[in-house]
């Protein structure tokens, strides 16, 4: 995709810079897969599109993708889309699963054990949205980048 050009070679605010793609086979192993894939796409944005991500946030990313992947292959069969992009100053993490029930989120209770999955990537992430698509579901999680993260086409710190 080609970005807006505004004035001085800057791009648009409100545009998507980078993005993975990829469709997990639901077995044990897609969590890990997903986790690494998203690490990996985070250092390469940083590489070679001078995004600054923070460890803390690769961390969080991390996380949400484990969270929100692990409940897609638990209560969904067949297999799960994840995307990871960069767009608006955050880092947009997408579930799609073939299960059209959305989650909710249950309240507080250290002594339950288990299903605390989606309390905790709602307790990291700045915005939170699931809905149903005409197969299955989509679920939207967005964790914020520092200002200084944005940067113009040609690598400068937006102004």
């Amino acid at each position: 995709m080609e970005p807006d050009v505004l004035g001085e070679d800057r791009i648009a605010p409100q545009r998507e810079y980078v993005h993975i793609t990829a469709a997990l086979e639901g077995d044990g192993a897609c969590i890990a897969e997903a986790r690494h894939l998203a690490a990996d796409f985070l250092a390469r944005a940083e590489a070679v599109h001078g995004v600054t991500v923070p460890d803390r946030t690769v961390d969080l990313t991390q996380l949400v993708v484990s969270e929100l992947v692990t409940n897609a292959r638990k209560y969904a069969p067949g297999p799960v889309l994840l995307e990871v992009r960069i767009v608006d100053g955050a880092v947009e993490v997408e579930v799609w699963d073939s299960d059209p029930v959305l989650p909710v989120a249950r309240a507080a209770d250290p002594g339950r054990v288990g299903q605390h999955g989606l309390e905790i990537v709602m307790a990291v992430v700045q915005g939170f949205e699931a809905r149903r698509e005409p197969v299955g579901k989509r679920i939207t999680a967005r964790i914020a980048l520092p200002d200084e993260s944005v940067v113009d086409v040609v690598g400068r710190r937006a102004r």
